[in-house]
């Protein structure tokens, strides 16, 4: 980080070294904040269409289908975001390691607000028959596209600019805007579900929190637009002399993130497998669960909404909390607590719906969401961005998580609902898979060595 700051002259007066640390101060926190904000808008956008599509879409975008088959489809389309997202992470991780952080960050929000706004004012299949779920999969692909580029742009943003030994700490923030974003999304809907009846609500209640997402994208953009650019992108520009506008004109010979496959290959399959355990815990507590408890258990909607906005409340003091300890006693340690602990939490947490136990459930989603799932999620920016240079990490960092988002996130619902119909509605084989990915994950921090940064 140093390059960045160079010391003063001889001549300098004594006061210049605290005003760089100022300046240092004030510029790490700038990063934090709109890496949180922008984190909190793309993480609504996203999980939104989650939560809805367990209690809307089947029925108003899918109707021609048996119910069953309703709900497999609209998590499908759940799914379809997640397939966009590499693609995401490719072309904003591209620009930002050409063209700067901060520009890829203030699209990727606007291009997501605009997409989540568009899905509110979308009509239903009967009232435009099949280009209803057509468009809405498109929408969905464009979501997955924004959310691709931004956590790689906000996590380097955030890690590039914090001090050193407090990277953990400073980029939590942007896990914590997904806590955020599903404390305004699940109670969002869990208002509007509560406050009118069952037709009114999926007449046109369930369009509110989507048109909602327009101001939460003005807040970002306002606040982005004052963050300067990541420390470590500008020291590295500088060493190469583009400190101009026109990088374009004057491209490296390989694009980077091919440059960040034939310098690390090994570094993209160790991300999905760290990814396994937060994807499956966060995944199939929010989403499946709702859909599961509701149509196998008879269980009422808005406890598992209710659920939530506890798992995402708590995430907004676990995640800082985890982060802080792992940045004093290792950002390994505190993984492969967590991902143990997702393994150890994933048969009792559905024997607990088995018994419609509402306060061993509670307990349980609390143990695989806020200790699971924030204990990984805690330490993943500075761990992932570290495995690659800073002239590609954009690229390598952000396409290799937004690629496991596919293999071990955007599918789970849809897997999890899948393995239930094969097993005649047990829940054995979902509870197999949530304990396998988390086991996978703890395998692959644990062999982890320690030049990884961990």
């Amino acid at each position: 980080m140093s390059t960045a700051f160079p010391p003063p002259l001889p001549s300098a007066p004594p006061s210049r070294p605290a005003t760089s640390s100022a300046a240092q101060a004030r510029r790490a926190r700038q990063a934090a904040l709109g890496s949180f904000v922008g984190a909190v808008v793309d993480w609504y956008d996203f999980l939104l269409y989650g939560i809805v599509a367990a209690l809307v879409f089947n029925t108003e975008f899918f109707p021609q289908i048996s119910p069953a088959m309703g709900t497999l489809a609209a998590f499908a389309t759940f799914g379809v975001g997640f397939l966009f997202r590499p693609l995401g992470g490719f072309v904003f991780g591209h620009y930002g390691d050409r063209l700067g952080r901060k520009r890829m960050l203030v699209l990727t929000v606007l291009l997501m607000g605009l997409s989540t706004a568009l899905i509110g004012l979308l009509p239903p299949f009967a009232v435009i028959g099949w280009w209803a779920p057509v468009l809405l999969v498109t929408l969905r692909a464009v979501q997955g596209f924004a959310v691709g580029g931004e956590w790689g742009g906000a996590t380097l943003m955030a890690v590039e600019s914090a001090p050193e030994k407090s990277k953990a700490f400073y980029s939590s923030g942007v896990q914590v805007g997904y806590g955020v974003g599903l404390v305004l999304a699940t109670g969002l809907v869990s208002l509007l579900s509560r406050s009118m009846d069952n037709a009114s609500f999926i007449a046109w209640g369930w369009r509110v929190p989507f048109l909602f997402s327009v101001v939460l994208v003005l807040v970002a953009l306002w606040i982005r637009s004052s963050m300067e650019e990541s420390v470590a992108f500008t020291a590295a520009a500088r060493s190469r002399g583009h400190h101009d506008r026109h990088e374009l004109h004057n491209p490296p010979a390989r694009p980077p993130l091919i440059e960040a496959l034939l310098q690390h290959p090994q570094a993209f399959l160790l991300i999905i497998a760290l990814r396994l355990a937060e994807l499956f815990t966060m995944y199939i507590v929010t989403a499946f669960a709702l859909n599961y408890s509701t149509a196998n258990l008879g269980m009422p909607r808005s406890f598992f909404l209710e659920i939530g906005l506890l798992v995402g409340a708590l995430s907004c003091l676990t995640i800082p909390c985890f982060a802080w300890l792992a940045d004093r006693f290792g950002r390994r340690r505190i993984y492969l607590i967590g991902a143990l602990a997702g393994v150890a939490s994933a048969v009792p947490f559905f024997l607990a719906l088995e018994a419609r136990s509402t306060a061993w459930i509670l307990v349980f989603a609390v143990l695989l969401a806020n200790v699971a799932h924030d204990m990984v999620v805690s330490v993943q920016q500075p761990m992932f961005t570290e495995l690659f240079g800073t002239a590609y990490r954009y690229s390598g960092a952000g396409v290799g998580y937004q690629v496991a988002s596919v293999v071990g996130g955007g599918f789970t619902p849809f897997i999890a609902v899948g393995l239930v119909s094969l097993a005649g509605g047990s829940w054995h084989p979902v509870a197999l898979y949530l304990a396998a990915g988390c086991l996978v994950s703890a395998l692959a921090a644990a062999r982890m060595r320690p030049a990884h940064g961990v």
